[in-house]
């Protein structure tokens, strides 16, 4: 008798033990409550959970490399489990059952064709049911993917399988605790042109538009990228829309959220096995993507107010909603359609297409062919391209009221509106109308124009010749001297032709010297290469900044005039303003805006005050010096390349806002220049791109080296200039790489700011300033693109490559054996007068290896310039 216990305890052992594959099931396994499926490549797991430890169990697929417990399918959504009793198995029908504590099927697969039914988790995230030996992964019975819960994971078929009737669309969770079916919905309309809607139980919240052969119509910033491929498919079989990785290591998926929110989000590894998912996309994400709400007929634009305005030829169905700012009533044509007397089309450009649910779609024409179609169709309203690929084909045609209208600044497509031919005539009229009006108005202000500066010109003439015989008298009431300490007398004036060469006030000299109290200590703000600034009080009371230029400034004359009548030029609240300058003898001043908080050295780089600028304040810093060099380089009426952008030469005003100044080194580029060279390289070393420091090259690229420090800097609160990483030999660009490349950048954070900023906003800037010093120009981004990805909450990021510039060692360790040559003189210097310069400039120099040759740069403070050398390695 006790053999026989002995032999069953050891049977029921054995039998409660049976080993399962690490992603497969079989007839005779099971998965309890605890146990787990695991795919083969470790990208997800299967098993049950509890959302937020409720009391509910529910069996799920959630990822297996990520820190957060993140679900991304659910098996029995309405139908929880009270305690841990679940039981995953093949059921006896050869279909995938859950069991509750009773041996009660609560939920189930349905299938019921397999003979030798396997179920298996692929590293795709989808569970699938197969018979057993067939290993072909797309030979299965039975799959997750058709039947998704809130989450769309890379390959899944969002869309209609039109021969089975299957519709696969996602629905959002009811809350964050509670995975049963939510309010919203997100699915393919195949009807028309097929298109994606988002909808709250009965209502369209957001559609994406109609598939224009490269993305949706509505979503223009969806483009195959270096992370994604995007795949549609619209045939008599299927329609449906897919999305795929480029790059496997990077974990992304697209949602349906509870809160009506369509989101992409990617997993942003942290320190420490830490991790956090950033929204790198979502939907809706302004006024206009909300489904309709300007109305029929009208078009909403983001960049007007209010947004939303009638097509041309139409008005507002209610003008007084319109006068509310309501226009979800939209707008109704002024003048009937008459097919018999001829009606035109109007071309909107760059327009998301409206509602395409009752189009009618014919891909096999051409836009003329479409254009006779609808012109023959007296209930055709618009018609538009159904790709936009060559030139465009295909044809879609509207026979009911366009909703849903919205037009961008660019990536829209064009459409063709129907107008009564009086509407497009009366255009036609108004056009010209306009045109002999503007020509006669201009005509008449250059005239008047060229009266008035002859008028102004003789004013001025005698002006400043009652000026000249009183100069005298005030220079004894004010003894001034230059900034040599020389008496200035009144032979030392000024040429007064070049006056006319700058569209800016002239300051006399006592007036400069009287505001700042004769140039006083009291009122000295700073001094720089340039030489000193001085704060002063105009007899207005405008608070000025006086720019005093020394006689060993680095701006000559030359550049002195260059700085003003640059400066006149420009004007965007990102940049200084110049209110006048002064020139005597050897004196030459700038009178600018004062500047309340100075500098951004002054206080980025101190111990105390950048405790003071959070991350909020940094982030709008850095976002306005990238809109202010964007103004510099394509938005003003000069191109402009300014060469020596650096925490000093930008200055923040009462609220933080930034403002570049010193424009004596920029250069303007003509219309389709883009680049040049110089014999005299000027600037920052540290803030000088390669191709410029090395070979006098620059271009707008070399402004975004620049920023791309000034990022880093103002990020780490840092430096560029005297960082040095003891045990790495890195500078700063080589230290804020080195964490990059380790997933370690929030390492890189000022600790003075705490703990009480935007992780994702940190990630990106350092991501971009990464992007922007890398060695090579063409890879560093636009100014433009720089602006779209800190401004965007999910723009589409490369991966950056390492930075020029980024290694660097002390003179102790390099090599005295080599041949140095100057770079721009390319002499040969001997090893001893080289360490005798390194001796006398023991205040800052430094060397940078930077691959197949070897920087030294001696500080401007010893050499006027900085004295850059290098040697071949």
């Amino acid at each position: 008798m006790k053999a026989s216990l002995i032999f069953f305890f050891t049977l029921f052992s054995s039998l409660s033990e049976i080993s399962i594959a690490a992603d497969t099931i079989t007839p005779n396994q099971s998965i309890s409550d605890g146990q787990t499926l695991i795919s083969t490549g470790e990208s997800f797991v299967l098993g049950f959970f509890s959302p937020n430890n409720s009391n509910n169990r529910y069996l799920g697929i959630w990822y297996y490399k990520v820190s957060i417990q993140t679900v991304v399918w659910v098996a029995n959504r309405e139908k929880p489990i009270m305690g841990f009793s679940g039981v995953l198995r093949i059921g006896d029908q050869g279909d995938i059952v859950i069991l509750n504590g009773t041996s009660s099927v609560i939920w189930s697969s349905n299938q019921t064709n397999a003979v030798n039914p396997v179920v298996q988790l692929l590293d795709s995230g989808n569970l699938i049911l197969r018979e057993e030996g067939d290993e072909n992964p797309n030979n299965f019975l039975w799959q997750s993917f058709d039947y998704p819960s809130d989450t769309m994971l890379p390959s899944m078929k969002l869309g209609w399988n039109l021969k089975t009737g299957l519709d696969r669309f996602l629905t959002s969770w009811k809350s964050s605790n509670d995975p049963s079916v939510g309010d919203y919905t997100f699915k393919i309309n195949p009807n028309g042109s097929p298109e994606v809607f988002l909808w709250h139980l009965s209502s369209i919240v957001q559609r994406s538009g109609p598939w224009n052969g490269n993305h949706f119509s509505g979503v223009p910033e969806m483009v195959p990228d270096y992370l994604f491929n995007y795949d549609f498919v619209s045939n008599q079989d299927e329609v449906y829309y897919r999305f795929e990785l480029i790059n496997n290591s990077v974990i992304s998926r697209l949602i349906a959220s509870p809160i009506g929110e369509i989101q992409r989000l990617t997993w942003i590894n942290g320190s420490g096995g830490t991790g956090f998912w950033n929204l790198f996309w979502k939907s809706p994400y302004d006024q206009c993507d909300n489904y309709a709400v300007c109305g029929p007929y009208g078009i909403c634009d983001t960049d007007n107010s209010p947004v939303c305005n009638c097509l041309q030829g139409f008005e507002p169905k209610s003008p007084q909603d319109w006068y509310l700012r309501v226009g979800t009533g939209g707008c109704v044509r002024r003048t009937p359609l008459d097919c018999q007397k001829g009606d035109g089309f109007l071309r909107l450009q760059n327009m998301k297409l409206p509602d395409t649910s009752l189009s009618f779609v014919d891909m096999n024409m051409s836009l003329r062919e479409c254009e006779d179609q609808c012109f023959k169709n007296c209930s055709c309203m618009a018609y538009s391209n159904a790709d936009v690929n060559g030139g465009g084909s295909g044809c879609i045609t509207w026979a009911t009221d366009l909703v849903d209208l919205r037009q961008y600044s660019v990536d829209g497509q064009d459409l063709y509106v129907r107008l009564a031919a009086s509407e497009l005539s009366g255009n036609a009229k108004k056009r010209r109308v306009a045109i002999i009006v503007s020509v006669t108005l201009v005509s008449a202000m250059i005239l008047f124009g060229i009266i008035g500066n002859c008028i102004w010109r003789e004013k001025k003439k005698k002006k400043q010749a009652r000026n000249d015989t009183g100069h005298s008298k005030r220079s004894k009431e004010i003894p001034l001297f230059d900034i040599n300490g020389s008496l200035l007398t009144a032979r030392d004036k000024f040429d007064e032709s070049r006056k006319e060469e700058v569209e800016l006030p002239f300051y006399d000299l006592a007036t400069v010297a009287n505001a700042t109290d004769n140039f006083s200590k009291e009122n000295k703000l700073g001094e720089g290469g340039f030489g000193p600034v001085y704060r002063g009080k105009l007899a207005d009371g405008q608070e000025i900044a006086v720019k005093r230029l020394s006689r060993h400034s680095q701006q000559g004359p030359n550049e002195f005039m260059n700085e003003v009548k640059l400066i006149a030029k420009l004007q965007h609240r990102n940049l200084v303003r110049l209110l006048g300058w002064c020139i005597r003898g050897e004196e030459r001043m700038l009178i600018y805006e004062y500047m309340q908080n100075k500098s951004l050295d002054s206080i980025i780089f101190d111990e105390t005050k950048r405790a003071l600028i959070d991350w909020q304040k940094r982030f709008n810093i850095i976002l306005g010096i990238a809109r202010g060099l964007l103004y510099l380089h394509q938005d003003s009426r000069l191109r402009i390349i300014h060469r020596d952008l650096k925490p000093s030469n930008v200055l923040l005003d009462d609220k933080m806002n930034p403002k570049i100044s010193d424009f004596g080194m920029a250069r303007i580029f003509g219309g389709d220049q883009m680049e040049a060279n110089t014999n005299r390289v000027v600037g920052t070393y540290g803030y000088m791109s390669p191709e410029y420091a090395m070979d006098g090259h620059f271009s707008e690229k070399s402004d975004v080296f620049s920023f791309g420090v000034l990022v880093i800097e103002i990020v780490s609160g840092q430096k560029t200039r005297g960082f040095f990483h003891a045990e790495e030999g890195l500078n700063l660009l080589g230290h804020a790489w080195k964490l990059w490349t380790e997933g370690e950048s929030m390492n890189l954070m000022d600790p003075s700011m705490g703990v009480s900023y935007s992780m994702s906003e940190a990630l990106r800037c350092i991501h971009v300033g990464l992007l922007c010093v890398q060695e090579r120009a063409e890879e560093r981004p636009t100014m433009s693109s720089v602006v779209l990805m800190l401004g965007s909450e999910n723009p589409t990021l490369p991966q950056p490559k390492e930075p020029g510039f980024c290694k660097m060692r002390s003179p102790t360790e390099t090599d005295r054996s080599s041949s140095w040559q100057h770079s721009s003189a390319a002499n040969e210097i001997t090893n001893t007068t080289l360490e005798a310069r390194l001796h006398e400039a023991n205040f800052g120099s430094s060397l940078l290896l930077q691959k197949d040759r070897l920087l030294i740069f001696l500080p401007r403070d010893y050499h006027r310039h900085a004295l850059l050398i290098y040697v071949p390695i």
